[in-house]
């Protein structure tokens, strides 16, 4: 049988790590949407060049 001190102390200190854990998941998270605009600007970029220097007629074969 754990005493109830030692089973607060091992209560706060996973609760401490979970919430490390989701400032680390949050930091991360917030650092990853300037990336994913650049690239979705970038491919959208690319989609424009192929159309204006596809000649009229042709279709460029887009990718999903």
């Amino acid at each position: 049988m754990q005493h109830p001190e030692t089973s607060l102390a091992l209560h706060h200190a996973r609760a401490a790590d979970l919430r490390a854990q989701a400032d680390a998941h949050r930091l991360a998270a917030r650092a990853r949407k300037p990336y994913e605009i650049r690239t979705r600007l970038g491919w959208t970029l690319v989609e424009v060049g192929l159309r204006l220097a596809t000649p009229a007629g042709r279709q460029p074969a887009l990718v999903s």
